[in-house]
């Protein structure tokens, strides 16, 4: 139960609904809609264990589960409506081992944000865009919006200031903060007049925080002047490629890739970002023969940093931001026409040694990853045997 949601509307609901839901349930939704936007989420029905809300219970967060306010915990009587502050929301549903009942079923849906400046954290750079419109109506002109940096300006344009404010440069700092890996940056906007001014200067804070598995992207204003606050999130940009040999050289660019079985194969992780200070590293890789599913039938190569099959092992790479391994090809393949990987990836900062990426097996469950910790999960596939080894039957 629990996953990634990214479709514009939906549905939620609990394990087995409406039949009743089962014992020790601990399931989290990450609803993310399209940048700009906000998440607005409804209860249609909700029977659960009612009273103090101790034992079974729904929390609704504002944002990533770990690092967002809680919005409301709940287990009965009315029907609660939410709306994100920004394009991000998660929901947890929690059971024990006592009771059991209905559950609860909630609908979600995308709308417009509203505002008139936007802001979206890629992957080498915040793209930040301010309506000259806006700032006209306010009594200030595009011309007088900067940086800190004054040698990195904007791209005016008869509608828009638009800023590409790279994470490596033009005075962003980097920090960290709680859990967050902290990008910032100011863009100015001075108010006209050098002898008597009638509006206050602006200082527009612009920030994107790496936080557990996304990006969040932050715009608010100093000063007194105005109240825009817009908290936006994304997805890191990771691939997973086969490579032919050890020398990690040439990518194998078939797909299907087919192979024989126990043949050697070898992949690379690689994390797109312009911050050198970040390390990659694979925490945990499960094979199955449907992409969509990785928990019925299930091949574990490596948990938690914990080698589960004894073909597994890792190579140096380069760079911080590459992660080598390789596994060979099992008897798993024998009975499945295809086989699907699923890869989770942890991301921490370079030379904090107190993380994951450094500690390497781990048995503590995933949802205890420390600060500064990112996860970003990866399907790559489909392998196919080949030739007279394969299988009867179609092909996936």
């Amino acid at each position: 139960c629990g996953g990634s949601v990214s479709d514009p509307s939906g549905v939620l609901q609990s394990p087995n609904y409406p039949g009743n839901y089962p014992n020790d349930a601990d399931c989290v939704w990450e609803i993310q809609v399209e940048n700009n936007f906000r998440v607005t989420l409804t209860f249609r029905d909700i029977v659960m264990q009612s009273g103090t809300c101790q034992h079974d219970y729904i929390e609704v967060y504002d944002g990533p589960l770990h690092s967002s306010p809680l919005l409301g915990r709940f287990c009965s009587g009315s029907f609660p409506t939410y709306v994100s502050s920004s394009n991000m929301m998660s929901v947890r549903f929690h059971s024990d081992s006592r009771y059991s009942f209905r559950g609860f079923q909630a609908h979600y849906s995308s709308i417009p944000a509203g505002h008139n400046t936007t802001i979206q954290c890629l992957p080498d750079y915040m793209h930040i865009v301010i309506s000259r419109d806006y700032l006209q109506s306010q009594g200030y002109s595009a011309r007088r919006v900067t940086l800190n940096n004054n040698r990195c300006r904007p791209t005016v344009t008869s509608q828009e200031v638009v800023f590409n404010i790279p994470y490596n440069g033009c005075g962003t700092i980097q920090e960290e903060n709680n859990d967050t890996i902290n990008y910032s940056n100011t863009i100015r906007v001075a108010s006209s007049g050098y002898v008597i001014k009638r509006k206050k200067n602006i200082n527009l804070h612009v920030s994107c925080k790496m936080l557990r598995k996304s990006w969040q992207q932050v715009v608010y204003t100093a000063e007194d002047t105005m109240d825009v606050d817009e908290y936006q999130f994304g997805r890191y940009n990771m691939n997973i490629t086969f490579y032919e040999s050890p020398a990690f050289r040439r990518q194998v660019r078939r797909s299907p890739y087919y192979i024989d079985l126990n043949q050697n194969l070898y992949l690379q992780a690689c994390l797109h970002s312009s911050d050198p200070n970040l390390k990659v590293v694979v925490d945990t890789c499960v094979a199955s023969p449907d992409p969509r599913d990785f928990n019925t039938l299930a091949y574990y190569l490596v948990r938690n940093g914990c080698p589960r099959d004894s073909s597994y092992a890792t190579y140096y790479s380069p760079s911080s931001h590459f992660a080598r391994f390789k596994f060979n090809a099992f008897e798993f393949m024998s009975r499945h026409p295809s086989v699907y990987l699923k890869c989770q990836m942890l991301v921490c900062r370079l030379g904090d040694f107190s993380s994951r990426c450094y500690r390497g097996c781990s048995s503590r469950p995933k949802r205890d990853t420390s600060p500064a910790e990112e996860q970003v999960d990866v399907v790559v596939g489909p392998l196919q045997l080949r030739g007279g080894d394969a299988p009867t039957g179609s092909t996936r």
